[in-house]
């Protein structure tokens, strides 16, 4: 058995390790990223729980106030807040598709995934009676979502049904999938485990299929009985994660060693994070009622443009 699952985590490291564009076989630490004598700065404040950060081809984020508020809001280059969809409460993840569209979670009572369209208004239910909390949409229009009351990884391909991808049982897995991102060539699916200590990935097969399930990512907790708290999460466009956690935003490099720990703007805690902004080059964050960016060297995948191997 130990030999065994030497050769499945060696199978799985190579398998990511090709997939993800290195820049070379180095540590990156967190100086590769953050530029000295940037911090973060508030641009939108007010609000209850922000939360679903995500960003459009232009680098415009979008989020919306999943406890308190009934809209999703764009946050433009100029720092100017302007309501993009009006009526709709209980927003959590968002992330755009290749067809120009928000998709969101909507939790609460209305348990379902939701489309909108920000050109003509329209929305389209995609799935419905599910527990939502986070989810992505491949460059070919997949959507991958977390349930995190079922300990399930969903799946909704084009025009389909929802199904489940991967459910957490004896044999392993989150148990409270969390935060989900792709990496920049779409071949790998992570997801953060909120009541653990990983973050999990799968291979993404090309018939949109997830296999080779492993604890790819140990985050740093608290303490050594708390959990992780891993939350919302995305990648850059050379391959590092950033995870929200307990103990702040916690960045990796696409082979999973860790590469340090970014402090929360506030006392807090960061629940979601995108890159967005001029060049997609500024990490946005929501902590609490606030948004907050910093300016770093690194930057983020255009939406629906999936880095080239």
């Amino acid at each position: 058995m130990i030999v065994g699952r030497f050769f499945m985590l060696l199978a799985v490291g190579m398998t990511l390790l090709l997939g993800a564009q290195l820049c070379d076989a180095q540590d990156m630490p967190l100086t590769q990223v953050l530029i000295e004598g940037e911090d973060w700065q508030s641009l939108s404040k007010g609000h209850k729980f922000t939360d679903g950060l995500t960003c459009d081809a232009e680098g415009n984020l979008y989020f919306s106030d999943v406890a308190g508020g009934t809209t999703i809001n764009r946050l433009g280059h100029d720092g100017k807040v302007t309501v993009v969809v009006k009526d709709a409460p209980r927003i959590s993840g968002m992330h755009f598709g290749p067809d120009g569209r928000i998709y969101a979670c909507q939790g609460g009572s209305f348990g379902r995934i939701v489309a909108f369209d920000l050109k003509t208004g329209d929305r389209d239910v995609i799935a419905e009676n599910v527990k939502p909390n986070d989810l992505v949409v491949t460059s070919d229009g997949h959507v991958f979502f977390t349930e995190t009351s079922k300990m399930q990884v969903s799946h909704v391909p084009p025009g389909g049904k929802v199904k489940a991808a991967d459910v957490a049982g004896k044999d392993g897995g989150p148990q409270r999938p969390n935060g989900i991102a792709l990496t920049p060539d779409q071949g790998t699916l992570a997801v953060s485990d909120h009541g653990g200590r990983y973050t999990w990935v799968w291979r993404l097969d090309k018939d949109n299929r997830l296999s080779l399930r492993q604890p790819y990512i140990t985050l740093r907790t608290p303490n050594a009985d708390s959990p992780s708290k891993g939350d919302g999460m995305t990648t850059d466009s050379v391959g590092r994660y950033y995870v929200t956690s307990a103990v702040g935003l916690q960045m990796f490099d696409p082979t999973g060693r860790m590469g340090g720990v970014i402090a929360s703007p506030s006392q807090k805690p960061i629940v979601s994070v995108a890159f967005a902004g001029p060049g997609h080059q500024y990490l946005y964050v929501a902590a609490g009622d606030e948004i907050y960016r910093r300016k770093t060297k690194a930057s983020g995948v255009r939406a629906g443009q999936p880095e080239s191997k």
